[in-house]
């Protein structure tokens, strides 16, 4: 999907599944997507296999997210979840 190393990673720890496209901008910017694959797509409606995106953020140049983020995140994973079992 992404060609170079570190483009497309998998998150560790409590963000096992989650995956970030990393990019970083002229501007001195980082950029990132945060997103789940979704390998069961047609049984949620998505029409099959699926990139899902949670949400996207920046920050500045060589700065890190803070754990509150990281935590809203995935909290929206969770959220996902929830709703796939509930259909």
């Amino acid at each position: 999907m992404f060609s170079g190393v570190g483009k497309w990673e998998a998150r560790p720890g409590t963000m096992a599944g989650v995956y970030q496209v990393r990019v970083d901008g002229s501007d001195r910017r980082h950029y990132r997507l945060f997103c789940l694959l979704e390998h069961d797509g047609a049984a949620t409606g998505l029409g099959g296999r699926s990139v899902v995106l949670l949400a996207g953020m920046d920050k500045p140049f060589r700065s890190t997210f803070s754990e509150r983020e990281y935590l809203a995140i995935h909290g929206l994973r969770s959220e996902l979840s929830f709703a796939k079992t509930r259909s």
